[in-house]
């Protein structure tokens, strides 16, 4: 994706991530975060929660990695998110984004991010600020 083909309002491809139980376990260790909480979805609900959990990093990096496959070679300036609810390892999850502003003078753009449940609840919103040379 071209900077000068950017218009605002373009909808970003939406994906399904892997959030798999070995792509969640993966990413824990990589991390440094092998709480059973993320890992174990029995450990999650005994701490009442509905099952092993997206660690709040992951989200961030998945949301990050749509906007580099949508324009390789961007650079992310800022990227804000906003915890909503729980996304549960082993499940469905899409992330969606949307252009909702261009600055010409700074070739930026804002792209709104949102991963949400298979029943449509949203887990994460974000915002990142998008450079192009």
């Amino acid at each position: 994706m071209k900077f000068e083909d950017i218009e605002l309002g373009d909808d970003l491809p939406s994906e399904h991530p892997d959030v798999s139980m070995a792509r969640v376990v993966e990413f824990t260790d990589a991390a440094n975060q092998p709480f059973p909480r993320f890992r174990d979805h029995d450990s999650a609900k005994a701490e009442g929660l509905p099952g092993a959990l997206v660690p709040g990093i992951m989200s961030q990096a998945l949301l990050a990695s749509m906007v580099h496959r949508w324009a390789p070679g961007c650079t992310i300036k800022k990227l804000d998110t906003v915890f909503r609810g729980h996304l549960v390892v082993d499940t469905t999850l899409t992330i969606n984004g949307a252009v909702t502003d261009v600055d010409e003078d700074t070739r930026t753009a804002e792209i709104d991010l949102t991963i949400a449940s298979a029943e449509g609840r949203t887990g994460v919103m974000g915002t990142a600020i998008v450079s192009f040379d």
